[in-house]
C-alpha cells in the first residue's frame, strides 16, 4: 500500500494516458494513480481499464457521466483518496506539461514539513517551454493579480501541479468549493492559506502539451478574473464559513 495517490483528470487523453501512467509507475518512490475520466469519447477510460490488468493493484479508474469541469473531477478524486486514507494526495495533468519526476520533489517538500507543495513555474523567473508569448503574459499576469487581490505570497497560484497532505483536504469543506475551471486552483490554495497551513513552492519547468488539445477557454479565464475578486470579498465577510 502506497501513502501517495496521484489524481489525473482526463477528457480525450487517449494519446497521453498510457505513457503518463507508466512514467509515474517507473519512479523510485511508489505512487498509486487514480484516473478520473469524464466519459471521454476517444476511449481514454477503456485504455486505463486495459492497463489495470498490468497495474491493477495501484491503478484505479473513476468514470463520470459527462464532462463536468476540472475542479469537480479533482473534488471527486480528493474524496476518493480521503476515504482510502492516503497521506499525500497529488494533482497532475495527463499531458506531460508536468514532469512526473517532479512528483518525488513535491512529496519530499510535504514529507519535510509543508502542508501543501506547489510545482511552481514562477518561483525562479519564468520556467515555461513552448508557450506563445501572449499565454506566458496571461498566466504570469494572472499570478500577479491573484497575489495582489488575495495577499497570498505564492508565485504561481494558478499552478495545477500540487501535493496536499490529507489533513488539509479534510479541513477544507470540499462541497463548498465554488469554482470548477481555472479558478479552482486559486481557490484551493486560498482556502489552504486562510487555514494557516504551510505552503511551499518547488521550482519546476512547465512544458506545453505535445499531443492532444488544450482545455483552456475564454470562459475559464473570465471565471478566474472575476472569481478571485468575489472570492476575496466572500472570505472577508464569511470567515467562519469560507
Amino acid at each position: 500500500m502506497s501513502d501517495s495517490l496521484v489524481i489525473i483528470p482526463t477528457y480525450n487523453e487517449i494519446e497521453n494516458i498510457e505513457a503518463i501512467v507508466k512514467a509515474v509507475f517507473s519512479l523510485k518512490k511508489g505512487f498509486h494513480v487514480l484516473v478520473v475520466d469524464d466519459n471521454s469519447p476517444d476511449g481514454t477510460a477503456a485504455r486505463v481499464t486495459e492497463m489495470q490488468h498490468e497495474f491493477g493493484d495501484k491503478l484505479f479508474l473513476e468514470v463520470r457521466k459527462e464532462k463536468s469541469g476540472l475542479g469537480t473531477a479533482y473534488i471527486h478524486g480528493f474524496k476518493w483518496a480521503i476515504a482510502r486514507k492516503y497521506d499525500y494526495i497529488f494533482e497532475m495533468d495527463a499531458d506531460f506539461s508536468h514532469n512526473p519526476q517532479d512528483l518525488e520533489r513535491l512529496y519530499q517538500a510535504c514529507a519535510n514539513g509543508a502542508d501543501m507543495s506547489i510545482g511552481s513555474r514562477y518561483k525562479k523567473g519564468v520556467n515555461v517551454v513552448n508557450w506563445p508569448l501572449y499565454r506566458v503574459l496571461l498566466s504570469y499576469g494572472a499570478s500577479f493579480y491573484v497575489k495582489m487581490i488575495t495577499g497570498m505570497r505564492v508565485h504561481d497560484p494558478t499552478a495545477g501541479f500540487v501535493c496536499y497532505k490529507r489533513h488539509v483536504l479534510e479541513t477544507i469543506d470540499l462541497d463548498s468549493v465554488r469554482f470548477i475551471g481555472y479558478a479552482f486552483q486559486i481557490e484551493m490554495k486560498f482556502r489552504t492559506y486562510l487555514q494557516g497551513y504551510k505552503i511551499e513552492e518547488v521550482s519546476i519547468v512547465f512544458r506545453d502539451r505535445v499531443k492532444g488539445k488544450s482545455k483552456m477557454s475564454g470562459s475559464i479565464i473570465k471565471e478566474a478574473v472575476w472569481g478571485v475578486f468575489v472570492m476575496k470579498l466572500r472570505s472577508m465577510f464569511q470567515k467562519k464559513r469560507f
